[in-house]
């Protein structure tokens, strides 16, 4: 998992997620759930910027946001 931004810079984009795209967070962890069966993190933020028109930041911290809920269960 890739993670280039700082844990506040990834809460600061998440924020702002759903005034930027008119979806919440939670809609866009769903979509990327019921997505292709990609692997690597790039993969997925690829998909999301060119199937759903975001830009790389907001792709990225959905990802990453994503990939954190995701291993959070399995504890």
């Amino acid at each position: 998992m890739s993670q280039v931004f700082s844990e506040e810079t990834h809460r600061n984009l998440l924020s702002r997620i759903p005034h930027c795209t008119g979806r919440e967070v939670s809609d866009w962890l769903r979509t990327v759930d019921e997505g292709p069966a990609l692997f690597r993190f790039e993969e997925k933020v690829s998909w999301l910027r060119g199937e759903h028109n975001l830009a790389y930041g907001h792709a990225k911290a959905i990802v990453h946001e994503y990939d954190l809920r995701r291993a959070a269960r399995k504890f």
